[in-house]
This record gives structure tokens, sequence and C-alpha cells, in this order.
């Protein structure tokens, strides 16, 4: 959702798990009440665009805290380090510049993010509840149910 509302490219989200309090979702129709039990803070669902260094310290972040949900990448966790990472399925260019979406919260530099915290925000009000309420209603649109499948985005090391 973060695409179509900035209308920009995004090659990388993520949400921290403390920003997700609920483990999963029951079978049957999704109710807002849900929603909100799921995502219960205002965060904001915000842009930055960062260089390929300070998004390999985002990512040993997120290894040294287990993993986080994400999308656009693949990674393997080992000794609590981001490796073998790709971003759109190419290795991660530390020089490159990549536009990630994440909450204002995680921006700000919560959850031990401080890499974060000094790097320009594009943001539009849109909240990060808001953008799962909108794509739910986005697959219903198309006639699809809300589907939970294993992508082994981030996966253990040998």
């Amino acid at each position: 959702m973060a695409t179509e509302k900035y209308n920009t490219n995004v090659d990388v989200a993520f949400v921290n798990f403390g920003g997700i309090r609920l483990t999963q979702l029951p079978a049957g129709n999704v109710t807002t009440g849900k929603i909100f039990e799921l995502m219960p803070f205002d965060n904001l669902l915000i842009l930055q665009k960062i260089k390929g260094d300070v998004l390999q310290q985002v990512l040993d972040l997120a290894a040294a805290k287990g993993g986080w949900p994400m999308a656009g990448l693949t990674m393997q966790l080992k000794d609590k380090k981001a490796i073998n990472v790709t971003v759109g399925g190419k290795p991660l260019d530390i020089n490159a510049t990549y536009t990630i979406a994440n909450s204002d919260f995680i921006a700000n530099g919560g959850d031990n993010a401080d890499m974060l915290r000094n790097v320009p925000q594009i943001t539009n009000g849109y909240l990060m509840r808001d953008a799962i309420i909108d794509y739910i209603k986005k697959l219903k649109s198309q006639g699809k149910n809300i589907s939970a499948h294993i992508e082994n985005r981030v996966t253990n090391a040998q």
C-alpha cells in the first residue's frame, strides 16, 4: 500500500514485532476491531531513503532481535547479524540508495533503530493500521481472501 499511497517504488518494507500485537487473525471475517487489536498504535506509515550500509545496520538490528516481518528482501540470520541479504533479488549494495517503508516509531529511533533517527521522513499522514485495512479491502475487491504462506524471507543460516 505504501507504493500506491506515496506513488513511488518501495524497495523494502518492515515492521517491528512490538508494533504487532496479535500473532494471528482467526479464520473468518476480519473486523476493524481485530485490526485495531493487531495494530493498536497510531503509527504512521512513512518512507525513508537510505544507503545500503544503513539498511544493513537496520537489518542487523532486526537480526539481533530474531528477525522482523519484512518484504522486498531475503536474508539469513547468523550470530545475530543479517547475512546473504538480497533486495529485489539482487545482493545488497552498501552504496546504493533504497526506499524503505516502516513506521514513524522505528524511523524516530524506536526499538533501538537509532541509525534512522536523523534520516528525513516522507509522510502524508497515512496510518499503518489504515494500510492494513486498505490492503484487506483491496484483496476483497479482487475476490481474494487473506492467506498465509511461508516465504522464508528471513531464515537462519546453517
